[in-house]
Order: structure tokens, then sequence, then C-alpha cells
């Protein structure tokens, strides 16, 4: 525009389009960077956008304020207020309908010539323009005129407030006579229409803001404000408005037009623009003067006032376009905060997005959620993950070890690698005769092939085939046909990329493949070799890769597939063990093994087996991912004593057993505990507390070898042939009577198993005992405070209906007296 900076309007239905507005109008269109849209010529905008300009406009002077017409047609359609306070229609080179014709070229004189301010179109009715012009005497400075077609007087309003002709246009196109005439004796400087009704407008005049209701101009709503300039409503929410004077910005609710609901700080500039983002709630952009910083205003958390005199508080940050000082910008319509902003100086012009801020919160069960505009995103911590993983028994299953994997979600490879490889070596290598070494069937488990290869001089050839066809069975096409090749079977390997090519919705490319396969010659000059080299860039499966690296490859040059990462360490260990000789698989399988205990590859535990070594890889694992869990089960599986011993190896059981009391998982706990007994016998607990007779001071647990089976204090209960089962109802050592029962009144005592002298032993040498242990129902158990108690299974039925001790006058509330006696585990929940 003449004399002041430019401004920047977006087309309001093409997202690729604005227009410059400065001392002529420029239609821009925005396109990818380097694409077939833009030309030589176009002005870059940021690292993937450019602008190409489509049409220049000159033939509209001194030109004050642009609005461009809401409606798709027609299509670019403009309307450009000048300083002598005519307003123009005009466009910008477009293809044009007979309506369109029509209005171009058209003009709207004020009855006194004076500065245009503001233009805004009517949103609802779009042949309505709404004209802000400077104070001249009493003049008005509201005029509301209609593009299109002629209007009669409304009975309804004033006469003195409409000025209306018999003919609108009193010389071709040009308009004298407005609509609407307001704001008499004023100067109006901003301008927008409310979107609760067509006929509302809201103008920033001298002194005051004012609403106008178009229905009955004879009255107005207005407040005294300085605030006056840059009227506009929030898009998402259109009771409230913003408006701003020098360097302060007013927030208005139009529910409470008294005073502004919220005064934004205080700029050491005054403002030149405020913009609401019309695809982010309370998100408010300003602009001062000389300054090449975008300030934001979030009020999206901002919470209702309390009392009069309480502001709500906003978040605010700055966005910095360039380094040149700015001359406006403009929110993009659609494009979710995006923005384009333009120099005040050499009009370069950039295209950014304001990236949102990114809230953080922990839930409860330590899922980490977070926040971004539009989208949220969860990301299950591993501690989530170990939760879930518990309430489904991971790790627990003794024989199918390999389900463990399905349990821990089944999209982690190297935990499929680690169960499967465990499976493998604790129930099928140690099952093979041939491959147990000197008679102990666990040095496979103990030592993994790092130390093996280095003792082993040799192994027995194996049949490749069953493997083939389970990976035929889980349709692993490319994976398949190289073990084939590396098997030296290039017949079985094209056979199966055919088959996998032919299968629902099968890879074609195979097909290809199978055919380059099909001309391999060893000659090492051969076109073939060439070609093949060449397709092998073009591949993109590791496995299809590592055949043609294979193939091409010179003789005891294999690191094209021995360090191809994206293959499984155990078909790269395989491809070693056939291709390596003595002194290069030591070497490299060395090698291998560091990179994978640097990385805490789980896939590494094939080298390691769970030795030392092994902890040392597991320890790089919990470092990097904090699965105590995975790490405490898989030492468990097969270790011996000493690894088990290891202070890392019992620092990860430690944790995940405080874990799960800390979810409250207690049978859990406890189960876990039984598991780790089995596995690691040394890690039973010796007995820490029994019952003791009151008299004696004799522990009243039942022996054999001191109590006689019938005899005064024992009851005999059973059926015919069957074992005797004793209930103790006195002290073994003294013989007096065992405390009574508060609710059934007998004596208390536990029916116990049979002697262990009386026991059978099975081959292991462990006695076949039916109820090693009584039934909790029958166990003792009494309040710390009153010491009254009885029958566990009888104190618990009391307590469900009851609070107080079940003994006559006695008001204890027992149950109560302990922290957990009102926790449900959540486990069984």
């Amino acid at each position: 525009m003449s004399g002041s900076k430019p401004d920047i309007l977006w087309s309001p239905h093409h997202p690729d389009r604005y227009v410059i507005c400065d001392s002529e109008l420029g239609l821009y269109r925005i396109g990818p960077a380097g694409s077939a849209e833009t030309k030589a010529g176009t002005l870059p905008l940021s690292e993937d956008t450019a602008a190409t300009l489509l049409a220049i406009n000159s033939d509209t002077p001194y030109m004050k304020c642009v609005a461009w017409y809401p409606k798709h047609e027609p299509e670019c359609l403009l309307a450009v207020g000048q300083a002598n306070g005519r307003v123009v229609l005009t466009s910008l080179g477009q293809s044009h309908n007979s309506k369109c014709k029509e209005l171009i070229g058209k003009e709207f004189i004020p009855k006194h010539a004076r500065q245009c301010n503001t233009l805004a179109w009517n949103p609802h009715d779009s042949n309505w323009l709404a004209a802000g012009l400077d104070k001249h005497r009493a003049d008005f400075s509201v005029l509301i005129w209609d593009i299109s077609r002629q209007f009669s007087p409304d009975t309804s309003v004033a006469a003195d407030k409409i000025r209306l002709s018999a003919v609108d246009v009193d010389s071709g196109s040009v308009v004298t006579k407005p609509l609407y005439e307001l704001g008499q004796n004023d100067a109006c400087l901003s301008l927008c229409w409310l979107p609760q009704d067509q006929k509302l407008l809201l103008a920033g005049m001298h002194r005051n803001l004012a609403i106008f209701d178009l229905r009955n101009i004879s009255q107005k709503t207005f407040v005294n404000t300085k605030a006056i300039q840059g009227v506009t409503v929030d898009p998402h929410f259109h009771d409230r408005v913003a408006s701003f004077f020098e360097g302060q910005v007013a927030i208005w609710d139009l529910r409470k037009f008294e005073k502004p609901v919220l005064t934004l700080t205080e700029q050491p500039k005054p403002l030149t623009k405020v913009a609401w983002c019309p695809t982010r709630t309370g998100l408010l952009a300003t602009l001062t003067r000389d300054s090449n910083v975008i300030r934001l205003y979030d009020m999206q958390h901002t919470p209702t006032p309390i009392g009069d005199e309480t502001e709500p508080t906003i978040i605010e940050r700055s966005v910095r376009p360039c380094d040149s000082q700015l001359g406006s910008f403009a929110w993009h319509p659609s494009a979710q905060n995006r923005m384009v902003a333009v120099s005040a100086a050499n009009r370069v012009m950039t295209d950014f997005t304001v990236f949102e801020r990114i809230s953080l919160a922990w839930s409860s069960t330590a899922s980490l959620t977070w926040a971004c505009g539009r989208h949220l995103a969860i990301e299950k911590d591993i501690a989530t993950k170990m939760r879930q993983r518990a309430q489904l028994r991971y790790g627990h299953d003794t024989t199918q070890v390999w389900r463990n994997h399905l349990l821990a979600g089944g999209d982690d490879p190297q935990l499929k690698s680690l169960w499967y490889n465990l499976f493998y070596i604790l129930f099928e290598c140690t099952e093979d005769p041939e491959l147990k070494l000197q008679g102990n069937k666990h040095a496979l488990v103990y030592s993994g092939i790092k130390d093996i290869v280095k003792v082993s001089s040799g192994g027995p050839e194996v049949d490749a085939e069953p493997f083939l066809r389970s990976l035929e069975q889980g349709r692993e096409w490319q994976r398949a046909a190289a073990v084939a090749l590396f098997n030296l079977d290039i017949r079985r390997a094209i056979q199966l990329l055919h088959k996998g090519a032919t299968t629902d919705k099968g890879d074609l490319n195979l097909s290809v493949v199978a055919m380059a396969l099909s001309g391999y010659t060893d000659e090492r000059n051969s076109l073939w070799r060439e070609m093949c080299s060449s397709l092998r860039s073009q591949l993109r499966n590791p496995y299809l890769l590592v055949m043609f690296a294979f193939l091409t490859s010179e003789p005891a040059a294999y690191d094209g597939v021995l360090y191809e990462s994206s293959v499984a360490v155990r078909d790269r260990v395989a491809f070693a063990c056939m291709f390596l000789n003595d002194t290069q698989l030591p070497r490299y399988i060395d090698k291998l093994t560091n990179e994978l205990q640097g990385a805490g590859n789980l896939e590494g535990i094939l080298l390691t087996g769970l030795t030392r070594d092994g902890v040392d890889l597991m320890e790089s694992y919990v470092d990097r991912t904090g699965d105590v869990q995975t790490a405490s089960f898989c030492m468990l599986k097969g270790s011996p004593g000493d690894v088990v011993k290891d202070p890392r190896v019992q620092c990860w059981i430690e944790n995940y057993r405080h874990l799960l009391d800390a979810w409250r998982f207690w049978h859990k706990r406890a189960e876990f505990d039984i598991h780790r007994g089995k596995l690691d016998p040394s890690s039973k607990p010796l007995a820490q507390v029994f019952v003791s007779c009151n008299f004696c001071g004799k522990s009243i647990s039942y022996s054999c070898s001191s109590v006689p089976h019938q005899g005064r204090g024992f009851s005999q209960y059973g059926v015919s042939g069957s074992p005797t089962k004793s209930k103790v109802t006195s002290c073994p050592g003294c013989r007096k009577p065992l405390p009574r029962c508060a609710l059934c009144l007998m004596n208390m005592g536990t029916p116990v198993s049979n002697c262990p002298g009386s026991g059978k032993s099975d081959d292991k040498g462990d006695l076949t005992r039916e109820n090693k242990l009584a039934q909790f129902n029958n166990w003792f158990t009494w309040c710390h405070n009153c010491r009254h108690g009885g029958h566990a299974g009888h104190m618990l039925s009391w307590f469900r209906d009851h609070t107080e001790c079940p003994v006559s006058a006695c008001t204890c509330k027992c149950m109560q007296l302990d922290t957990t006696g009102n926790l449900v585990p959540s486990d069984g929940i």
C-alpha cells in the first residue's frame, strides 16, 4: 500500500494462493520447492515451499485496505479502499463469468472524500460490504454498500439514517448511495461482522467500541476504550473479540461488554496487527512496529475469572520467521498453525509452521503421554510393559519357553530371538545326544557358541530341509531361499522364490530374482556378475541382498553376508560355521560377540550363553531398556549358581520383586519367589516365624519322632483304608491345650501330613506326601493388640461383615489396625 507496509491476504477458498497488498496487488501460489508447478524465477519461502507469481494488478492506486470476497464465485474478487474514501471492486487476472464482469470496476463513493481505513464483507450476505472512514464534520463514518442490486427503503428504518435514491447507479458503475449509514460525527478505524447474526456489526470508533444492530440502528451498544484498532473475532469462540491500542491488546467477552476480560502485557512499540489462529482455539498472534518477532498468546487453558479484579493467566511465546523487520503476517486458513510473513523493506516472504508446545504427563501406571496440537501420543514405559507382562505370567512357563515372546506382545524381534534360542538350547539341543559336549547336557546353555567353537574342531552334518519347511510355513520366502543357497542348493532356492511369488499377495519381484539366480555362472568377468552387482543396489530385503553378495563375492571374502546387520545373528553364525576356516571363525565370533554385547542385543545370547559374558550382554540390555523382568527370568532359566549369584543378577531380581510389591501384585510376587526357588534352590528363605507354646515355649509344629499318633491331645480322622492324619490340639511338649477359636470355640490346631518317615521316595529322592501344607483356613491367626483370634477362615468370614473383635466385650477394631487390612491385591481385581 502506498506509503505503508505490505499486508497479506489468504484466499478464502484456495489454500495455495494469497495476495500481497502494497503499492500494487500481487497474486501468488505456493507449491513444493522444485516441483513441476513452480517455474524459473519463483521465490523460495522455505526449504520445502516456493511461491510463484500468478498475476499483478496496478490499476488501483492509493490503496489503504483490501478485503477478499468471501464466496467461491466470483473466484478472485477484491474490494480496495482508497485514500479518498472510494471503494473499488477489482480482480487479479482470472477468467471471469458474466457476473464477475458486471462487478469488476464498480466504485462506491462516499458523500465527502476522506480516507477509507477498513473493509469487511458480510459472511452471511456476501453482497454487503462495510467500509470504515475517517471523520468528516457531521457525516457518517460507517457505510454499508450493496454491490449487486437496488434496495427499497425499509419502513422500520428512520429516513434520516438511510440515504437511498431511485437509482443506485448514478453514472455507469459508480454507486453513491449506501444501504446503511452509521457512526455519525465520529471516525471508524476497524470493522468486523459478528458471526452470531448477519446484521450485527462491531466497529472500532474514535473513542469506543460499538455494536450496531442493523435491525434497529437508532440504538447501539458501546463501551468507552482506547483499544479500538484491529477488532477481530475469535473464529472458535464467537463471543471473544480482540482489539489493540498502541502496545496493549484487549480481550473482550461480548456477553460481559463492560470492560476487557484480559489485557495483555504492554509492548514497548505500537502494535501493527493482531490475528486469531483459524485452526487452533485461543491462539492469538501480534506484531509490533519495526520488529522481527511475532508474539503468540495461548489462551487455550485460560481459567474463568473468579472476581472482578482477577485476570486469567496466559502462556506467551514468540517466533522469529527471519532476521529482517516484518511488515505483516497471515495465518493459513486451513493448514494447522501455518503462517506466511513478509518483510517490511525488501518484501521477502517466509513460509513456516508455528510448532505447538508439547505437554507431558505420567499416568498412574507409568505410561508417558504427550499432547502436541491435535495429536495425542501415548508411549508405554518399560514399567508399563512389565506390568502387563506380569499379569500374563510372562517368564513362568518352564516348558514352552518360546511362548514368552508372545506374552511380551510379539513385536520385539530381539525378545523373540532370545526366547526361541533359549527354548532350542534348553529343550532340543540338550536332549540330542550328538550335541552333548563331554556328557554335560547343559554345556550349550552355559557356554554358548563363542566358547564352543574354541574347543570344537567340527560338528555333525545337519539336514536343513526341516528348517526350510518351517520357513515355508511361516512364508519367510526370502530367508528360506537364502538358507537353501548357503547350503549350495540353487535349484531349491529358485523353487522357493517362485513359490513365494505365486502365493496370495506374493512379491512378484521374487520371480525376477529367481530368474537372475537361474543364470548363475562362476566366471569372474561374466556379464551376469556385472548385472547382479548393479541389481543389488535396487534390492531392499536383506536376505536377497546377501544372496547376491554371496554369489558375487570373491573367494573367502564374505563380509557382505557376515556384517549385514538386518540378517538374523543365528543365520550369520551358521553361514560363518559353514564357510570360514578354523582361524577365521573364532575371530569373527569374538568380534560379533563384542559388537552385540556393546549394543545390548539379545540375539547375542546365542553366542555368549548364560555365562559371565551373557551377564555382561544382559547388563547392556538393561541399561538400554530397563527391562529387569526379562533379565531376571532369563538368568534364572539355565544359569549355574555362580552366575545367578552375580551381584548384577541379584540386583535385577530384587528390583523386579520390589516392582511387583509397588504394583500390589503380592500374589505375583509370591509366585515369582516360588518359581525362583525351583530354579535356584539357594534362594529359598529359611523359616523365620513359628508358633510356640505359651507355657513351655516350644514349637507346636508336629513331629513324628516326639509325638505319638494316638493319645491325649490328638484326634484321628479319615476314612477306612486311608492313612490317618492327625490334628494337633495340644502342645507336643507339655501337653497343655492350645487356645480355642473365638468363633467355633474348638481348640485350634492344624491337620498335618504323614510323618516324613512314612513317605515314599521317587527316583529323584523327593518325598511324595499329600497335603504338605495345611489348608490356610485352619491356620492360627490372632490380633497383636487384643490377643484374640482363631482359625484363619473363621476370622476372615467374621471381618467381612464386622469391624470389632468377635470376643464378647472386646471393642478392638482388629482388621483396621493393619494398614493392609483393607487393601485388595491389584492382580485380584
